[in-house]
């Protein structure tokens, strides 16, 4: 299963781009003990990266009861981060610091969802 970004799928999300900001909606399913990998992804992008970006996270929240989904499809975590931008976005992705931790994230998921959301109204 995916879990990180692909250079093709940041060329689409950059060409569809309708403006302004952008909410990354995260599911995560973690791999045995990947919750400890994350928490140490989570820490440093929080920390460091995330506000020279001036991007925040909005929620962050333990998966509970699934009260409609198949089997299989409920996941561990829920994240929702703001960017000003998708091209903010990209830039933050291809950040050296960024870069340096991305492994922890991709070592720490077995299953993932990262979609760009778009307001209504």
């Amino acid at each position: 299963m995916a879990v990180d970004p692909t250079g093709e799928g940041l060329k689409r999300f950059l060409a569809e781009d309708p403006g302004g900001p952008v909410v990354m909606l995260n599911l995560l399913r973690f791999r045995e003990g990947g919750q400890k990998s994350y928490a140490r992804y989570s820490k440093t992008v929080g920390e460091l990266i995330l506000g020279r970006y001036d991007s925040e996270v909005l929620y962050y929240g333990k998966g509970s009861t699934a009260l409609v989904a198949e089997d299989g499809q409920a996941w561990d975590a829920v994240l929702l981060v703001r960017y000003p931008s998708r091209e903010v976005f990209a830039r933050m992705v291809a950040d050296p610091d960024f870069q340096a931790v991305a492994h922890f994230r991709s070592e720490a998921l077995s299953e993932a969802v990262l979609q760009a959301t778009v307001p209504l109204g």
